[in-house]
């Protein structure tokens, strides 16, 4: 760097390239990689100042002063950052230009405290000429801006910081409280609470196949519809209410519910009838374009026509951005600068011709009541829009796909309207029985596409389609056939990330630059889950939702939400200070966050601090009906008869299926679940040897056969209950049944077989080959957690072990197959073996033309392509999730980028000790422990909090779960800050 030279600062590294390849000499584009400092977490505040900061890294009581800190891994950024300042001559921040992006270039004053001229660049497009236009018209870091940011930032402190702790001690360790996630939540678990309550009530139409001929005199079919019978209206979907019966208005209008054997008989006594043409109107049909894309429609629109997630779509727009393919991708405008209306209108000109081309150059308007940003919409970067073939070859599948639908939406904008017709033609035909039924048919002839055009041809032919033939009225057609339809009305459907960013954003809940990172925190949380595209809540966010909604109303109040929200902008907007707003928020002032008539008497402080007692059992309680109740415990939800009692006299319990979404969760599937899992053990026969009863039983772990002495009935039922403090030699002797078995089929000789084990293989004297000592050496064969293996064990020495192919081997494996199995090397898992055939192979990944499989690791189902392993999340089924879904799944992985891997130094430190602990119960010992490790970090436990939790250090932490995840494709969630 040559002194006197100018120092641009940006966000990232891969848009410092950009911009610094269209400065040149003369300037120097570093990248501060997103914020260099962030408020402070509690256990990271000096001991002197405890006392001010230490609840929250904010100081309630002084104007909510913010304790910043430069973090471990960005003081490096820092250090390079104040180095390169000491030769600039001047310093340009051109951070995005939002309140985050205002934010970072603060902080980077406040960091950097630099003595030469400090300007603002702001540009909405990495171009030559928009980055020029930016040096020219420099302004100031926005006060106000940083003012709400930093606002918004304590907020969420303040929010999360007093609200998770509840949840802690009420519904499980590592849960969190947020002010937009838990409102996006309740929306979520309120439609999963509509579905479950929701009753489907059966109704029944009648569906005639007309012919009537075409401008050619060949006859053409089209369907009509029953929509009228005997002057009354035929009762649809739209007529009924959520419990099944008609609505107040379908019966005020004496609408007519159709049974199905008033259906068949209506449609067996039309089956020769005249079908007479009583109306045919036509009026014209206009179709105009949708404004381009602000961040919101751009998320909804890939979502629902590219199958991508909100997470995959910013990751895609902020690479097209950061590389000058687009313009900035986090706006609420849809206006569009004359030079992108002129690029616009040349492309159209260029690629369809002249008169598709609409009249006048058209601009739009934005309407969202939140709209916050001055920038332009969402369209291709430049004065000419490069077409996506231009690009096939440089972008990847996933970004080549958005920048095509940016195109096309910012196209049609400016392209003609699409004109054709509308034809609704009705029938009426004569039913002695019933009286008059009257059919109707409609359809929609586009006669000329305009914007259709540049969405495909497929969109403008799929209305052709719909057409009908011209007919006239008094027109006689005779029916090829009439069908009965029958129906079922349908509950809510579900959220998927599109609707629920929609849902979102009409409520004024959050901003569109933040939806992405709202549904991936309450996935990550394990709040909610997908399956296919549908947004599906946990017994865990049921139980969340309730806590918050009965302690914490206002909080979870959509409207309050917005209300905050809309405060934040009025401090963006220089109308308020974030110090006004955090004290009515916190302690309250009688008035709520955004200043309205509506009184809040207490904040957040007082609500949190006269919380009194909540009753535990009952949050965590979600009454599925007739005595029966799903519990959320601490290893994860279960299902409670306490109508009916075992014979101990407590309820049954069932295991739920993680496959099962809540609102499948009815009476009677409860019932079969009750009956089959937890209806009491099912008693096999007697044992010969000692008279103990034999019994099939389900646990936590799965099906087990135990054998019951007299006098050990208590400790059998403590087990099942999870809540045994006797010794293990006053429990049953129990064994887990083999993967081939099942509770319903096993035998009492297989019962016996099991629990005869461990299996003595041999035992003998042998020759130390080391020592050239004799040793009595035992051989056993049997099945744990991890699959059944053989252990070797010396008397009075150290014992290893071998896994063993398959169950069955147990029984079968002689002598001299075990001496084979330990005179080889003992190899890490897998190696040395023949590798396992995949569980399901699903074809080769359209991203990527590779094949892609299923296969069974250390830890679980994992999917792969050879390079990306990704783990597959417990709500699929490795039988049954569809090719699409997989081929997601790893697209998310690919998209996260990879796992750190370990230094030499720690790789070598971690090779060492596996090699001095290679005995095996020392392996058993990490096995375990890995375990633990990952139902912690599962729950987004830190490390160095998983290290206090087990007694270890965070460095075997930290080693596991990188083993975890290179051998067993595991995906760790987010960590949540420990509180």
């Amino acid at each position: 760097m040559t002194t006197g030279s100018k120092l641009v600062i940006v966000e990232s590294p891969a848009k410092a390239k950009k911009i610094g390849g269209y400065l040149g000499e003369g300037y120097t584009v570093l990248a501060s990689v997103g914020h260099i400092r962030d408020l402070a977490q509690p256990s990271q505040i000096p001991a002197d100042q405890k006392a001010q900061y230490g609840k929250f890294g904010v100081d309630v009581n002084d104007g909510f002063k913010p304790y910043y800190i430069v973090g471990t891994d960005k003081k490096k950024t820092v250090s390079e950052l104040r180095s390169a300042l000491k030769h600039a001559s001047e310093l340009y921040l051109a951070t995005d230009e939002d309140r985050e992006g205002e934010a970072i270039a603060w902080h980077l004053v406040q960091t950097l405290k630099p003595k030469v001229p400090v300007k603002r660049m702001v540009f909405h497009e990495i171009t030559p000429e928009a980055i020029r236009a930016s040096l020219e018209h420099t302004r100031q870091v926005d006060d106000h801006m940083v003012d709400a940011q930093e606002t918004r930032r304590i907020l969420d402190r303040l929010y999360g910081y007093e609200l998770s702790p509840v949840l802690w001690r009420k519904v499980g360790p590592g849960l969190s409280a947020g002010r937009v996630q838990s409102v996006a939540t309740r929306l979520i678990v309120e439609r999963e609470r509509e579905r479950m309550a929701f009753v489907r009530a059966p109704y029944w139409d009648v569906v005639a196949q007309l012919q009537a001929p075409d401008a050619l005199g060949e006859l053409t079919g089209f369907d009509a519809r029953l929509t009228t019978l005997d002057g009354r209206r035929v009762a649809g979907s739209k007529d009924f209410t959520a419990a099944g019966t008609l609505t107040d208005a379908a019966a005020h209008d004496n609408v007519r519910q159709l049974t199905e054997a008033d259906a068949t008989a209506l449609a067996d006594t039309l089956h020769d009838a005249d079908f007479l043409v009583s109306s045919v109107e036509k009026k014209p049909y206009r179709r105009r374009p949708q404004p381009p894309f602000t961040t919101s429609t751009m998320q909804q629109a890939a979502g629902n026509r590219l199958g991508m997630s909100s997470r995959q779509t910013m990751r895609a727009a902020q690479s097209l951005y950061e590389n000058g393919y687009i313009t900035y991708m986090r706006t609420d405008s849809v206006t569009l600068s004359h030079e992108a209306i002129a690029a616009a209108r040349e492309s159209v000109a260029q690629q369809f011709g002249e008169q598709y081309l609409a009249p006048q150059p058209k601009q739009y308007a934005t309407k969202t009541a939140g709209a916050q940003e001055a920038h332009e919409c969402i369209r291709p970067a430049g004065s000419r829009f490069r077409a996506p073939d231009e690009l096939a070859s440089t972008l990847p599948p996933d970004q080549l796909k958005l920048y095509t639908l940016i195109w096309q939406r910012t196209l049609a904008s400016q392209m003609a309207d699409a004109t054709g017709f509308t034809a609704v033609a009705r029938f009426t035909a004569p039913s002695p029985d019933f009286g008059e039924a009257v059919f109707q048919a409609s359809g929609t002839v586009i006669e000329f596409p305009g914007f259709l055009r540049v969405l495909g041809s497929a969109r403008a032919k799929a209305s052709d389609e719909a057409s009908l033939p011209p007919m006239s009225e008094g027109q006689v057609l005779t029916a090829t056939g009439v069908q009965v339809d029958g129906h079922e009305t349908q509950p809510p459907a579900r959220y998927t990330e599109a609707s629920l960013v929609k849902t979102l954003e009409a409520k004024e809940i959050g901003r569109p630059s933040t939806y992405a990172s709202i549904i991936s925190t309450i996935m990550d949380r394990g709040y909610v889950y997908e399956r296919g595209r549908a947004l599906i809540p946990s017994w865990l966010a049921f139980a969340v939702t309730k806590l918050l909604e009965t302690r914490f109303p206002t909080y979870v109040d959509y409207q309050f939400t917005a209300d905050m929200e809309n405060g934040l902008d009025q401090i963006a907007h220089g109308k308020e200070t974030g110090r006004e707003w955090l004290t009515a928020f916190y302690f309250g002032t009688g008035r709520d966050a955004a200043h309205t008539a509506h009184d809040v008497h207490e904040g957040l402080q007082q609500q949190v601090a006269q919380l009194g007692e909540i009753d535990a059992r009952a949050i965590n309680t979600i009454e599925i009906g007739d005595g029966l109740a799903v519990r959320v415990g601490r290893y994860g939800p279960y299902l409670e008869d306490c109508a009916h009692l075992d014979a101990e006299g407590n309820p049954k319990r069932a295991t739920i299926p993680d496959t099962l979404a809540p609102d499948e969760l009815t009476v009677a599937e409860a019932r079969k679940l009750i009956d089959s899992n937890a209806g009491g053990p099912r008693v096999l026969g007697t044992d010969p040897a000692t008279g103990g009863t034999v019994e099939v039983r389900n646990g936590r772990y799965g099906p087990y056969v135990a054998l019951v002495l007299p006098g050990q009935e208590q400790a059998a039922h403590e087990h099942d209950a999870k809540k045994s403090k006797k010794a293990e030699g006053e429990r049953p002797k129990m064994a887990s049944l083999f993967k081939s078995m099942s509770p319903e089929t096993v035998t009492l000789a297989d019962a016996l077989r099991l629990l005869s084990l461990p299996r003595e293989v041999y035992a003998a004297d042998e020759t130390n080959a080391k020592t050239g000592e004799i040793e009595h050496v035992t051989v056993t064969a049997n099945n744990g957690r991890y699959g059944p293996y053989l252990t070797r064990t010396v008397e009075g020495g150290a014992s290893e072990t071998r896994s063993l192919e398959n169950e069955d081997a147990i029984f079968t494996v002689t002598e001299q197959q075990a001496r084979d199995l330990f005179a080889q090397p003992k190899y890490g898992r897998g190696r040395g073996r023949a590798a396992k055939p995949p569980l399901r192979e699903l074809g080769n990944d359209p991203a990527t033309n590779k094949p892609v499989t299923i296969k069974e690791g250390f830890y679980g189902a994992y999917i792969t392509d050879g390079e990306t392993n990704r783990s597959l999340p417990k709500q699929y089924d490795p039988k049954t999730i569809s090719a699409e879904d997989a081929f997601r799944l790893l697209a998310e992985k690919r998209a996260a980028g990879p796992t750190k891997r370990r230094g030499r130094k720690s790789a070598t430190k971690a090779k060492s000790k596996s090699a001095a602990t290679s005995t095996g119960s020392a392996q058993k010992a990490r096995e375990e422990r890995r375990r633990k490790v990952r139902e912690l970090a599962d729950k987004g436990w830190a490390n160095s909090r998983i290290a206090k939790e087990l007694g270890t250090t965070a460095a075997t932490v930290k080693s596991d779960v990188e083993y975890m995840t290179e051998h067993d494709g595991y995906s760790r969630p987010p960590v949540v800050p420990n509180r």
